[in-house]
Parts: C-alpha cells; structure tokens; sequence
C-alpha cells in the first residue's frame, strides 16, 4: 500500500522526510515551503526536481480569515495524509483536518513537556539532560494532539549546544520518526495516544530578551543560557554601548576574585569571563556590527567588563 501525502516543511529536514517518503513508496502529491529566501530552500529545490507540485506561501490567512485560494490549490492535490516536517507557518484546520487520515507533524521533544516553537533551545536553558522526539495528530491546541510515535533515549549532554542538539541528535532520529509513523498510518496500526496534561509544560518563542545574560545568575545557568541560544539568537551582554553576542561555552569549575561578566584571561582563541560560582569560556564572539569570530580575536579583552 502506500499513501498520497501533502508535505510541508523546509530545509535539509524536510528534503530529507520527502526523499525517505518516496523510497518507502508513497506518493508525494505537493509540497509547501516557506517564500524564497537569501537562500535556496533544499526541499524546494528537489520538489522541483523531480516536477512535484510547489506552493510558497507566507502565510495562509488575510485579515484573520482563510485565503480560500490557498485552500483549493491545496485541495486540488487529492491528498489522504498530510507530513508536517519542522513546519513554522500556522495551518488553518481547512488544511490540517482535510484528508482522509488528517496529519501528523514532528516535534523535537517528548511532549507533552517542552511544547511550543522554540523546544530545543529551551530544553538545554531550563536543564533537561534527556530528550527525544514525538509525532503527533495535530489539533486546536499548540502541540497537544495525540501522539502517534515517540522516540527517546536521547542525552542532552554537557556541551551541547541548540544546533549540536538538532543536527547530531534530534534530526536524524526525527526523520525516522516521521517515517514510521507515515508507515504506522498506511497500515491502519497507528495507535494516537493523548497527552497527559498532568506532564505538560509550554515555553514560548525564544525572544532577544531570553538571550539577555543577567550576570547574578549561577555559573551553571548562564552556561545553559549560551548554549541553548547558540547559534541563535546568540545570548548577549553589553560592553559600553555594543552588544556582545557569547557562542560555544563550556562551564569551567575555577572561580575568581572579579566581578562575574569580567574577562579574566584568554585562554587560546577563547576568553574566560568570571562568573557566579564558576568561569565561562567562551569559544567565539560577535562584537558590535562585527563577524562571529574565536574570541580573543573579537577585541575582548582581560579587564572589560560585560554588563
């Protein structure tokens, strides 16, 4: 058997659920992904490849009501199923709930902790050591469907940041989700279990203000904090009147006699920044309107202090 499946989704992501879907036999009768970029989208760029239809459409409503000719394009698919894969545009429920065996949509924690768009960062700042993967039956709710697969075992390890997470853990693991789950739904086994709202946490968008380093946080904390908003938005301190943006941390045990946000010394192409409790050493910085650079070449300096 095999399904006709409507994806939505971007990126190397996505690209990579349209091939898996394909090999597995089913029929990928469109595609979504967001408008152009500075980039080519590669899930785009291989619908078109291999003459799927494509629609790139910013956004699905006009005025807070439906935009019906996105409906009919959408329509005229004839999908049973749709894959929604790292999507970050809002699906009216004329779409969601459309096909036969309606969707299912990947989400890069084990809800029903950690729902909401910003789940990988959030889990490393707020001190989860485990994760994993879940695909779900969306619904009216942010990421409260029932779940159709979920995969966990996963380490959030000591040095992982937002995108190590991602992309060597959470990615490929995701990918295989989605597939099983596509299979689970073909062969009429899909078992949709509901969420215990008793476990369920929500965190909202990671904002500018999130990444905000507040100095008279532990050690501990802020190291989190860059981590998980590394590589964006990038977490930040002021040096006079430029912004600082801190990537690749890694917690050091050493204390020091400075006031935390101090640069006490370099240490190779990194500096280390006195902290509550610990050190800070951090591998590369953005100053000002500069490039992201290794840090002692970004023109911090032993002495400065980051508010």
């Amino acid at each position: 058997m095999s399904l006709r499946i409507a994806l939505f989704g971007q990126a190397p992501f996505g690209k990579d659920v349209l091939l898996r879907l394909l090999d597995a036999g089913h029929q990928v009768v469109g595609v979504h992904t967001p408008p152009e970029g500075r980039r080519p989208d590669p899930l785009a760029e291989e619908a078109v490849a291999r003459g799927i239809p494509l629609m790139r459409h910013k956004r699905f409503r006009r005025r807070g009501e439906v935009i019906p000719e996105i409906v009919s394009e959408y329509a005229a698919w004839g999908a049973d199923l749709n894959v929604l894969a790292y999507v970050t545009v809002i699906l009216p429920v004329e779409i969601v709930d459309a096909p036969q065996h309606k969707s299912l949509c990947f989400h890069p924690s084990l809800l029903p902790e950690y729902r909401g768009g910003s789940a990988i960062p959030w889990q490393i700042m707020l001190g989860a050591t485990q994760t994993g993967v879940t695909v779900f039956q969306p619904d009216a709710g942010i990421d409260t469907g029932p779940v159709v697969v979920q995969k966990g075992g996963v380490e959030i390890g000591p040095t992982d940041t937002a995108a190590s997470l991602y992309y060597d853990k959470l990615y490929p693991l995701g990918v295989d989700a989605i597939v099983e789950a596509v299979a689970a739904v073909d062969a009429g086994t899909a078992v949709y279990a509901p969420q215990d709202e008793a476990r369920a946490s929500h965190q909202g968008l990671l904002d500018d203000a999130d990444a905000r380093v507040d100095w008279s946080q532990p050690a501990e904390a802020l190291d989190r904090q860059v981590r998980g908003c590394d590589p964006s938005p990038g977490a930040h301190a002021s040096l006079g009147d430029r912004v600082v943006r801190l990537f690749g941390a890694e917690l050091l045990a050493e204390e020091s006699e400075a006031a935390p946000g101090t640069i006490v010394r370099r240490d190779g192409d990194a500096v280390v920044i006195a902290a509550s409790g610990g050190a800070l050493r951090i591998g590369r910085a953005r100053v000002g309107d500069g490039d992201k650079v290794a840090a002692a070449q970004s023109g911090l300096e032993p002495g400065q202090h980051l508010a």
